[in-house]
């Protein structure tokens, strides 16, 4: 067969999957088989690993393509150069910057997830990128997770019904999502070696979760492996965590690919299911092209194992078989749509997820809305009213069309007021992984602020973190709980000249709030992308009503976290192993069942409306291994204003024969509600997600016995429960 019949092989199964439905796939794989046959050896080899940085090879002798990367998952990063992290400095490459994944997280909103990852996979496809690497669904095991802005929150249930819609999203594009980090990446600190062990329940019932409904219901094309290791084996290829579960039990048909580095052996990498390798540490092209990609561990050596027998040609086979199919839904997919990027309806988008993620923590005696028509003058202060959170934060980091800041924001939206704004204080840069002082007076800022602040009428604190490093960061871990910068001591400082002032977080990670009883309202405003002071001016306007719920809990303090409850070993580590000591209470779960009070909950988040919740029920009270439990509760807006509210349903296994987490979330709809209107809503649990994991028999138990299904707004105000039996 000549060059010519595999071109038009490869044509017709493209167009045998848009013709004939549900047959594409066995049509599909008889081509790749086709073209397998006809690939060398050092053929297949070379589609294994990296040519450049976000690049693979193809074969350019059959016209098979190069697959393209870029990172995401809340924008699609500027081009880079072939062979260094240098920016390749195009003038084209710009994006629609959207909210972090922990603002789309406290949406509450698949329907919003899935125009999210709709949006983000156009921008994608008209930069000819076939692979966006994201979305992030690491679970929140510590607040110091310089990586947590890019994840979906502590909760294993809301981090896997969000990530769903956002993949199908981002493939309608034909273009393949790329869930990250596969697992157990929760740190930053010491993230390449840090050996992680923890009990398989726990890793079941709160680790894994999100990944398996990437694959099992989101249907990912590829994902991405971890740095750390697990049980002692790096988890980019691991036999349990590839070979047994993603690959074997949950048969995910897809490409695995290394996060950039994360290979380390050659055998284990072409025996425990990596697909793809990227990023590893030789020298680029810098000395030559003997000494680059060709010796990345699934190259030479990898070749060199095949021909000496010690590895099996059907190895590598079952790797390009899976790169092929990564294709056929990608790049050798004629049909897909050429995508679009910074259009108006891609910043709609992104100003649409900041508004509903936008979470209102306090809000004494109504402080917020303000009136845009008689409020006479505002102080703005702190260094967040005006620094750019597009840039920083490592590879997530951004060159947006445009960041609107939240004073630009607040100065459109208030154009009657006075508003002055003031510094406050200086984080300084960060560089090569280490922070650079500003060389601002911190003293001068903080008096600077202090007088502005006695001349307003109402004082807006923009404040919280930023993407430098050891703040939310790839790279490395926050230091502590408290705002960084001396924020906390100048807001006391603020407070102390005028009463009147509002606290706005900028962050995608919970802080220490020493002066929360003086403050007269709280936002948590995370990174909002593109759109961020019109959509913080929207909600402190009363022009949107805030209905953004938190995906992770705010700790008083930091012992107060689970991860922190113990000792090094839990967190951080010793240097070489860690060990995850609160095992299946992260979060909510270990200040509940431990009963500390958090400083705000798991759930949590104001509005300007107000709701109320009655009559519970579920359509029966017994229930089978395959029944769907549904529950019907009754929604009423009891204010005059439009709102949502997120209706939660958490489960208590009251007969359990081992210890359980007092409440698990197991179900939420957001519901919109005009004034006064009162809706019904049913929400559907199969039965079998009562179930745990139960390590006596490596596999998932749901025991008879009674539970209680608790419906509420948070994970502490329920407002409902329904006592019902599993026969």
């Amino acid at each position: 067969m000549n060059k010519y019949l595999i071109a038009f092989a490869v044509y017709a199964s493209v167009a045998c999957a848009n013709v004939f439905g549900q047959d594409i796939d066995q049509e599909i794989e008889s081509k790749i088989e086709v073209i397998l046959n006809r690939l060398t050896l050092e053929e297949k080899v070379k589609m294994c690993h990296a040519q450049s940085k976000f690049s693979s090879a193809g074969v350019e002798r059959l016209g098979i393509p190069e697959i393209w990367m870029s990172d995401g998952p809340h924008g699609v990063r500027a081009e880079i150069e072939w062979d260094s992290w240098n920016y390749a400095g195009w003038t084209n490459d710009s994006c629609t910057a959207f909210p972090a994944l922990t603002c789309l997280a406290a949406t509450f909103n698949p329907e919003l997830s899935y125009k999210y990852g709709l949006a983000v996979g156009e921008e994608a496809r008209y930069r000819k990128k076939d692979i966006l690497l994201g979305p992030g669904v690491n679970i929140y095991r510590t607040p110091l997770n310089g990586r947590n802005f890019e994840y979906m929150g502590e909760d294993p249930h809301l981090a896997s019904v969000m990530c769903v819609p956002y993949i199908k999203g981002v493939q309608t594009n034909g273009v393949a999502a790329c869930v990250k980090h596969y697992v157990l990446n929760n740190q930053e600190v010491w993230r390449s070696h840090i050996n992680v062990q923890l009990s398989d329940r726990a890793l079941h019932e709160i680790y894994l979760p999100a990944f398996k409904a990437a694959v099992e219901e989101g249907d990912v094309w590829s994902i991405m492996g971890a740095y750390n290791k697990y049980n002692g084996q790096h988890t980019s290829h691991h036999d349990v965590l590839i070979n047994d579960i993603l690959k074997g039990d949950w048969g995910f048909d897809g490409v695995v690919v290394t996060d950039w580095g994360s290979a380390h052996d050659t055998k284990e990498a072409a025996l425990n299911g990596l697909d793809i390798e990227m990023g590893t540490g030789t020298d680029g092209l810098t000395s030559s092209t003997e000494n680059a990609y060709d010796y990345y561990y699934l190259a030479k050596p990898f070749l060199e194992m095949i021909k000496s027998g010690e590895i099996d040609e059907s190895v590598v086979d079952d790797k390009v078989r899976r790169i092929l199919r990564l294709m056929y839904r990608t790049n050798m997919d004629t049909k897909r749509p050429h995508g679009r990027k910074g259009n108006k309806e891609h910043f709609d988008v992104a100003r649409e997820v900041a508004q509903e993620g936008i979470v209102l923590l306090k809000n004494h005696k109504a402080f917020f809305p303000l009136d845009a028509e008689t409020t006479k003058t505002i102080a703005v202060i702190g260094e967040n009213a005006t620094r750019m959170m597009t840039l920083g934060g490592g590879s997530s980091e951004l060159k947006t069309i445009h960041e609107i800041s939240p004073l630009e924001g607040i100065q459109k939206q208030f154009s009657k007021a006075n508003i002055i704004h003031s510094m406050g204080y200086a984080s300084g840069a960060s560089a090569y992984g280490r922070v650079i002082p500003s060389k601002l007076n911190a003293n001068k800022l903080k008096k600077e602020a202090v007088e502005v602040a006695k001349q307003a009428d109402i004082v807006l604190f923009v404040g919280g973190l930023n993407k430098n490093h050891e703040q939310d960061c790839e790279n490395g871990d926050r230091l502590g709980l408290n705002l960084p910068f001396g924020q906390d001591e100048l807001l006391d400082e603020i407070m102390a000249v005028n009463k009147n002032t509002a606290v706005i977080l900028v962050s995608g990670n919970a802080v220490a709030m020493p002066w929360q009883n003086k403050a007269k309202a709280i936002v948590q405003a995370w990174y909002l992308g593109s759109e961020t002071g019109h959509a913080l001016a929207d909600v402190i306007s009363g022009d949107v009503n805030p209905s953004g719920k938190l995906p992770f809990t705010f700790p008083v303090k930091l012992e107060d976290n689970g991860a922190h409850a113990f000792d090094e070993l839990s967190y951080p580590g010793d240097g070489n192993d860690q060990v995850y000591k609160e095992d299946i209470l992260v979060g909510y779960r270990w200040h509940d069942t431990k009963k500390i009070k958090p400083l705000y909950e798991f759930g949590f988040g104001l509005s300007y409306s107000s709701f109320s919740i009655s009559g519970a029920s579920s359509d029966q009270k017994a229930y089978k291994a395959g029944d769907v439990i549904k529950v019907d509760v009754e929604i009423k807006n009891t204010s005059k204003v439009l709102g949502a509210e997120v209706v939660q349903v958490y489960v208590h296994d009251e007969d359990a024969s081992l210890m359980r987490p007092e409440k698990e979330l197991k179900a939420f709809t957001k519901v919109k509600l005009e004034g006064g209107e009162t809706q019904t809503v049913q929400l559907e649990i199969p039965a079998s997600a009562l179930a745990f994991y139960d390590e006596k028999i490596n596999d998932w138990n749901l025991e008879t016995g009674k539970y209680s299904l608790m419906i509420g707004t948070s994970s502490r105000d329920i407002k409902e429960t329904i006592e019902i039996e599993i026969k």
